[in-house]
């Protein structure tokens, strides 16, 4: 009941000088709203950033045909050809790699009708939808029997269905790669985006022996740009690197101190680096907009300690009738926490809806998560206690006697 009374007397304080209030208000309105969007805006990048991971494949390497030396000079990773078919076989039988697929990869025309569409094409085996965990829309993926055979079929991302087919079912249509007739046998499901922003629905994939007899260089006839090889698990990866690269080091004759031909790329480990990136991004963005809280709390505090001076004959009039101390600090108090979790709420509203408006307008990422709405409404209670304790404190601090002489 004591504090029923209290916050009456506070909200008609506040009320009373509503213009005061407001502005005292708008710190704690820009802080809480300012925190709220920045949070939502480096939620929507982890988020991002974990759904790429996601989608590339969990526990993943890449390894790919690594610098030698030509003519006196150094060609870069991935150009010579170093690795092949049996390469990949010999990493799938590591005891800590689940599937291993040699990858050759490249970009063609794709003609169907009287539509065409410019896409990239990787050559590759049936392992490649296991370490990719690229689950499949319509249709099914190529076998070892067709790779082995060299068949002119073909899985499409979705990007290219859309693009080559609109509504029309592509299984069992013709497509030209290359002018290279290729039965379409399944779609791919929508995976989206990857981490360097490529999208990985703008895709078609095809045996590795039939893309290097029918769309890409003879010469790369065996032979692979690289190997994609998933681990057992995470736990697992660091052991799994070592063997890949004392295999191929074995296979490829490479003596000690000699370079690798080849190179081993953790991609799960530059993913988490990615991620840790935009965590600390996050948090940094969420702690510069908190200052405006902490401003937003020094004014509440200033308009208090004012509010204290012009009230004085008041709290000496309270006083004088049997108001305790303690109930005057509680009165100025609940007046701060008041003004505190009003701009509060008001900023939530506005925090909330900005994140609706740069989601929907620029386009950007963004997710307001509970955790982010508690945190703000944890602060903003914390800041009107401790901004507002020192002046309640002074309220409740003045003598009675002297109270009341004041003008």
């Amino acid at each position: 009941m004591i504090f029923t009374s209290l916050f009456e007397t506070a909200w008609h304080a506040l009320v009373t000088h509503r213009m005061r209030s407001f502005l005292t208000m708008l710190g704690m309105v820009i802080g809480v709203a300012a925190v709220i969007l920045m949070l939502a805006i480096g939620q929507g990048a982890q988020a991002m950033v974990r759904s790429s991971i996601e989608s590339m494949g969990s526990n993943l390497f890449i390894i790919m045909s690594g610098a030698t030396t030509s003519g006196g000079a150094r060609v870069a990773g991935g150009m010579a050809p170093t690795l092949t078919f049996s390469d990949a076989d010999a990493i799938r039988g590591l005891g800590d790699i689940v599937a291993a697929a040699p990858v050759s990869p490249g970009t063609a025309q794709l003609i169907y009708g009287g539509l065409n569409w410019n896409t990239s094409v990787y050559g590759t085996t049936p392992d490649y939808a296991v370490v990719r965990d690229w689950p499949m829309e319509s249709g099914g993926f190529f076998s070892e029997a067709d790779v082995r055979s060299g068949a002119r079929v073909a899985v499409i991302g979705a990007v290219v269905g859309r693009e080559l087919f609109g509504d029309e079912d592509p299984i069992g249509k013709i497509i030209r790669i290359r002018q290279a007739p290729f039965e379409v046998i399944g779609v791919l499901a929508a995976k989206g985006q990857s981490l360097d922003g490529r999208d990985q629905d703008d895709t078609v994939i095809v045996p590795i022996t039939s893309a290097q007899q029918k769309i890409f260089s003879s010469s790369m006839r065996n032979r692979a740009r690289l190997i994609m090889a998933q681990a057992v698990s995470d736990k697992r990866m660091d052991a799994a690197e070592s063997g890949i690269n004392e295999l191929l080091r074995n296979r490829h004759r490479i003596g000690v101190g000699q370079d690798d031909d080849f190179t081993v790329r953790n991609l799960t480990a530059l993913a988490e680096t990615a991620a840790s990136t935009t965590r600390i991004m996050s948090l940094l963005l969420g702690a510069i907009a908190a200052i405006s809280l902490v401003v937003g709390g020094i004014g509440i505090m200033n308009i208090m300690l004012v509010s204290v001076t012009e009230r004085t004959r008041e709290i000496g009039i309270r006083m004088a009738i049997g108001a305790r101390r303690r109930d005057v600090l509680w009165q100025f108090l609940i007046e701060a926490l008041t003004l505190s979790l009003i701009g509060c709420a008001i900023g939530l509203g506005l925090g909330i809806g900005g994140a609706w408006l740069v989601g929907n307008l620029a386009g950007l990422p963004v997710a307001v998560t509970p955790a982010s709405v508690l945190m703000a409404v944890g602060v903003s209670f914390l800041i009107g206690v401790f901004f507002g304790f020192y002046p309640a404190r002074s309220a409740a601090g003045l003598d009675p006697i002297e109270a009341l002489r004041a003008q």
